[in-house]
């Protein structure tokens, strides 16, 4: 039996022996046929394999940051647009109100000297139509008198100054944000650029009633068109650097003398000019009310009382003239104009002094230059008036003005 199972086993495995070489060369020729692993995919594509995920979210950051700036950018151009045609309003309406001016100044003075014609006519004896006119400028004078009222309430000359100054800002206020939206912004810059074309339209307002500005105020103040200054965000690529110690003192110099000398004088014209409004205001139509009740107690005959209505009436339009002609709450509104231009001087040199860090102030150099043509200064006259900032220094000792624009 053993004899038989080594034979059988030796049988077998000549067998297999016999079998083998063909299907070893069959796989080995099949495996020479398939291409090289390596050859299909190369090791750096391998690599991208393994980053391939990175790059892809890396890629979909990217996308929404850039749809997030189109999408800022497209905000900034659309608070432009409106500032554009809130400026081109102001000017149409600045416009208008200016013809009012012209329009009322003239129809009074010729209303008032025709009134005093006839009432002079009226107080010649030879005339035998004298009860027409008289009454016939009584009426007149009464007109006038009405008219010279409305007028001296809604001022046409300072209200078309007013349009013209919110023109002016909101021009500048489009050439800043345009300017604003071709760099890098935020929200932040979005919602300070909403609030600026609000706080301007708040202090200079398109309608008469209601919402016009009082042309007559117990105490003039300076006039503020800029919200609250609100603590810069830090940018990257943007230095907020630039400061020393000589730059502050430089600009707590100037600072004193905005104070003590620029603003304190425009508040105190304004104040002046305001008073002599107020005195032609009450005075003109007063002389034309003067001038119809004289021209009225001539109806009844009276010969002499037809002077009053005469002089009254010369001198209403002479009154008319000097506060229309004249233009003077167009001046007064241009002295408020001028202390709310340094008001505003005055906070951004006080905000940035009041922030401790100096990296999250204004470029100070950029600071320096922006202040000096502002105030109608080169940097070497600006530079100057560091030593004012000294406390024993009086304020009686400051001759000059900071600006020398106005």
């Amino acid at each position: 039996m053993a004899a038989l199972q080594t034979l059988c086993l030796v049988r077998s495995s000549c067998f297999i022996q016999s079998q083998l070489p063909p299907c070893r060369g069959r796989w080995r020729a099949s495996l020479q046929s398939l291409p090289k692993l390596q050859s299909l995919i190369p090791f750096e594509e391998l690599t991208m394999l393994t980053e391939r995920p990175t790059i892809k979210r890396n890629k979909l950051v990217a996308h929404k940051e850039e749809q997030n700036n189109s999408l800022i950018t497209a905000k900034l151009l659309a608070i432009a647009e409106a500032a554009a045609d809130r400026a081109e309003m102001h000017a149409i309406i600045g416009e208008q109100r200016n013809n009012w001016n012209h329009l009322f100044l003239h129809s009074i003075n010729s209303i008032n000297l025709t009134a005093s014609l006839m009432a002079a006519i009226a107080s010649i004896p030879e005339i035998a139509a004298s009860l027409p006119l008289n009454l016939s400028s009584a009426v007149l004078f009464t007109s006038a008198a009405g008219l010279m009222l409305l007028v001296n309430k809604i001022q046409p000359s300072q209200l078309a100054e007013e349009q013209r100054n919110a023109s002016r800002l909101f021009k500048q206020l489009e050439r800043s944000i345009r300017s604003l939206g071709a760099s890098t912004s935020s929200e932040s810059d979005v919602e300070e650029a909403m609030e600026k074309v609000l706080a301007l339209q708040k202090a200079y307002p398109l309608p008469l009633l209601p919402g016009m500005l009082e042309k007559f105020p117990k105490v003039v103040e300076p006039t503020k068109w800029w919200p609250k200054q609100k603590k810069p965000q830090r940018k990257q690529g943007v230095a907020w650097n630039g400061w020393s110690s000589e730059m502050e003192e430089e600009m707590r110099g100037v600072l004193r003398v905005l104070k003590s000398k620029d603003e304190e004088q425009y508040v105190r014209l304004g104040q002046l000019v305001l008073n002599i409004n107020k005195f032609l205001s009450f005075t003109g139509p007063l002389l034309a009310g003067v001038a119809a009740v004289g021209a009225a107690s001539s109806i009844g005959g009276g010969v002499h009382g037809s002077w009053p209505a005469v002089v009254g009436g010369a001198l209403a339009a002479v009154v008319n003239t000097l506060e229309h002609g004249g233009q003077v709450g167009m001046v007064f509104e241009l002295f408020r104009n001028c202390a709310g231009f340094y008001r505003r001087l005055e906070e951004e040199i006080e905000y940035n002094l009041g922030e401790e860090e100096k990296e999250m102030r204004e470029q100070g150099e950029v600071f320096e230059v922006k202040m000096a043509l502002q105030l109608g200064r080169s940097l070497s006259e600006l530079r100057r008036m560091a030593s004012y900032s000294s406390p024993s220094s009086e304020d009686a000792e400051i001759k000059e003005f900071a600006g020398k624009l106005f």
